[in-house]
């Protein structure tokens, strides 16, 4: 699978089978389940994880919870667009 082919899968009804959990997060985040996403990566404890956790909490708004995450995942809250750091995560995770 390839980013392009990943991003065609958001056009149907679940995440392409052999998708990680980090690319389920964001398949589900791209079909508008915040809470589906956030579910699938709260609990995975690595900086690839906590990376789209940040991501998530920047999304919602909530910049404080964005960087603590992004400590966690070393790395520094990004300026880009959401849907630019949505497509370097999985860009990342393919």
């Amino acid at each position: 699978m390839n980013s392009i082919d990943f991003r065609e899968s958001i056009k149907g009804n679940e995440p392409p089978s052999e998708s990680s959990d980090q690319l389920k997060a964001l398949w589900y985040d791209a079909k508008g389940d915040w809470k589906k996403a956030h579910e699938i990566i709260q609990d995975i404890d690595d900086k690839n994880a906590s990376w789209i956790h940040a991501y998530l909490h920047r999304k919602e708004g909530d910049t404080g919870n964005a960087d603590y995450w992004y400590s966690r995942a070393g790395k520094r809250r990004p300026s880009m667009a959401l849907e630019n750091e949505w497509e370097e995560l999985v860009a990342s995770f393919i």
